[in-house]
């Protein structure tokens, strides 16, 4: 199964509510885009990475990472999205030393702010895009504003995608629930908790 090139379009983010951001990657060759919610943290280490003009007066995880990879010369050669179970997505890492190459299963999230870092090529498959992605709206394309290296997503698609709780299983939303609990993001844990007071 070939493999479909994606980049970062973005993530986007709500001034009224805290917790989960939706990382937006972009069909390379394409019009689809695959959003993935991650936290705050990964959030914020894959905007600094994309932002060259911020540098945080400490290493965050993902830079130490860096560090040690490249103090090792091991190289980060790719990333792969390879599956999606749940509403849940699965990536690998290919790293290489001296010639030899290995793949190390890693979250989504923390993949793709060390490719970032490496400057390393995203990729998924066309079963993964045909689930998951979704064609952006003229409309939604134009609402897109750059800031220098990173772009700023609206924040509708950021909401259509907290709102769609129907694809996700009872146990991914109970995880969700409670990291919405844990962030004092009621108004996210209440819509919440509709859904799953629905399967019962």
């Amino acid at each position: 199964m070939s493999l479909i090139q994606l980049n970062i379009k973005g993530i986007s983010y709500s001034q009224t509510q805290s917790g989960a951001y939706a990382l937006v990657l972009s069909e390379a060759s394409g019009t689809r885009t695959l959003p993935i919610i991650i936290g705050a943290f990964e959030a914020q280490s894959i905007a600094i990475a994309l932002e060259t003009e911020i540098r945080p007066p400490r290493p965050l995880t993902h830079d130490l990472f860096k560090t040690f990879a490249d103090r090792y010369t091991i190289n980060i050669k790719e990333v792969i999205i390879h599956k999606l179970v749940d509403g849940v997505f699965f990536s690998s890492l290919i790293c290489e030393k001296d010639g030899v190459e290995e793949t190390i299963d890693t979250r989504t999230s923390d993949a793709i702010a060390i490719a970032v870092r490496f400057q390393a090529p995203i990729y998924t498959y066309e079963n993964i895009l045909e689930k998951a992605g979704i064609y952006l709206k003229i409309e939604e394309e134009l609402s897109i504003q750059e800031t220098g290296d990173s772009e700023s997503l609206s924040v509708e698609i950021e909401e259509d995608i907290k709102s769609n709780f129907s694809t996700l299983s009872l146990s991914a939303l109970n995880e969700q629930l409670n990291d919405a609990v844990a962030n004092e993001d009621y108004e996210l844990a209440a819509k919440i908790r509709d859904e799953i007071s629905k399967r019962s």
